[in-house]
């Protein structure tokens, strides 16, 4: 949910990624939905495949997030995986602003374009696309599927047009991240908990490293030595250098949290089978000093480098996944997704870092001249009092440090909460694979019991 770069050949028609077919088509959608003085348009992309679709199936409708779409397409497996049983025709939209939906073009993510960046506006283009995909009429049963702020906007989906929406699939969605719903410590405090199962020494080793590097970096000879022995492409100059590099290490470890899947992945990079077991091996033991710091560039190298492609570690690049274009989250955190983070050092492997709103909210005003609406969420989507909403499943792994702001628990017969204790980022969404956990086995038998409730309730309803 940060910002990373990708740049994807764009096929014009017929498009085949990897071992997924699908057509490229774009339909056009207002600039402004809740407006009638504008009347721009622009286009969005959507994938579709139509392969197992009888003409009479469900839509299976994955209600693209934060990149492009053929990223989440090529890493839904699980849709891909049943369409067959359903006779089910895939469509993956792609969220405006994000990939190739770019309202205003290269300009799109300048301060002057950027404010048609909404969830608010990216459901109604999903609405819309959903009409036009039943020719106006209420023909098919439509499942959203979504993982990560797309589960989010699965779910809103399904709240917001249930008369278009039979039921959601939302995994890994952190729905109650929001101000005053849960601690700004519940992230960390999660990432923290993946890197001690794996090994307690492992945490303890990266809670006492940050004052190590600080207190190596402060001798201005050891910057070069830091960068030919961590491969950084550029040396550690000056502070805001070092504050850089070591958001980068905060970033790295939420990251392997995050995907600590059970098999090698490239969903976001290329990372090996339980990336954080694999670089808790390198801290495992009590180490010090040069050796603390020594193991740290291996954790780095597997990282930014498991496949080889990269001739040295950029630093600098901020939250580049390298898969996956998110450049205009850090607007959307600014103004209607403000999902609060701390940490204190002792509950967590981090330096001590509070929450501070005012400060939050002066950067976001700094960078787009905006101010952050906290509470927009809560009032536009429910936060956490569910009680009206229906026919969703919210599924979470209790290693992914965003489960810190799903629900956890059922709020009734119909939106039905889903507890993975073993994985982590919406793996129950990925391929199926040999290695996946029984809880992951269990999770998907429990949508597709959902799906079946819901297609059937539909089919009955007409």
């Amino acid at each position: 949910m940060l910002c990373m770069r990708l740049l994807l050949i764009t096929l014009a028609a017929a498009a085949v990624q990897g071992k997924y077919n699908y057509t490229t088509e774009w339909f056009e959608v207002p600039l402004d939905h809740f407006s009638f003085q504008r009347n721009e348009t622009f286009k969005i992309k959507y994938l579709v495949n139509k392969e197992q679709w009888d003409g009479g199936g469900p839509i299976f409708f994955y209600t693209g997030n934060e990149g492009q779409i053929e990223v989440f397409a090529e890493h839904t497996g699980f849709m891909w995986d049943i369409a067959e049983e359903y006779k089910a025709q895939l469509v993956f939209a792609e969220h405006r602003y994000y990939g190739e939906s770019m309202p205003f073009g290269n300009k799109s993510l300048s301060n002057e374009y950027i404010g048609y960046l909404t969830a608010a506006q990216a459901l109604a283009d999903y609405a819309d696309l959903i009409n036009y995909l039943q020719g106006g009429h209420n023909r098919y049963p439509v499942v959203a599927f979504g993982g990560s702020y797309g589960g989010m906007l699965s779910a809103y989906f399904r709240i917001k047009y249930p008369h278009l929406v039979t039921g959601a699939i939302a995994a890994s969605a952190p729905i109650h991240m929001y101000p005053g719903m849960v601690p700004c410590g519940a992230f960390d405090r999660i990432v923290t908990s993946s890197f001690k199962v794996a090994n307690q020494n492992c945490t303890d080793n990266i809670r006492k490293s940050w004052k190590v590097l600080r207190t190596y970096l402060q001798a201005q000879n050891n910057s070069d030595a830091l960068k030919k022995s961590w491969n950084l492409c550029d040396p550690v100059k000056n502070s805001t250098d070092v504050e850089t590099l070591l958001d980068f290490l905060k970033s790295m470890y939420e990251t392997l949290a995050m995907v600590n899947y059970p098999y090698a992945s490239d969903f976001l990079m290329p990372l090996p089978a339980q990336p954080v077991r694999v670089a808790c091996q390198y801290l495992s033991t009590k180490l010090e000093g040069d050796k603390l710091l020594e193991a740290i560039g291996k954790v780095i190298q597997t990282y930014s480098n498991y496949n080889g492609k990269n001739k040295c570690v950029d630093y600098r690049m901020g939250d580049n996944f390298g898969n996956l274009d998110a450049s205009g989250w850090d607007y959307q955190a600014c103004t209607e997704m403000v999902m609060p983070m701390c940490s204190t050092g002792r509950e967590d492997m981090f330096e001590p870092h509070a929450w501070n709103y005012t400060e939050f909210a002066a950067d976001c005003h700094r960078k787009y001249n905006v101010w952050p609406r906290p509470d927009s969420a809560r009032i536009q989507y429910g936060g956490d009092n569910l009680k009206a909403a229906s026919n969703i499943v919210f599924s979470n792994g209790l290693l992914d440090p965003w489960a810190g702001g799903g629900i956890l628990n059922s709020v009734s017969s119909s939106v039905v909460a889903v507890v993975l204790i073993d994985t982590a980022h919406h793996l129950d969404l990925m391929p199926s694979n040999p290695h996946d956990p029984p809880s992951v086995l269990m999770a998907r038998t429990i949508h597709k019991q959902n799906i079946n409730k819901w297609i059937r309730e539909f089919r009955e309803g007409r």
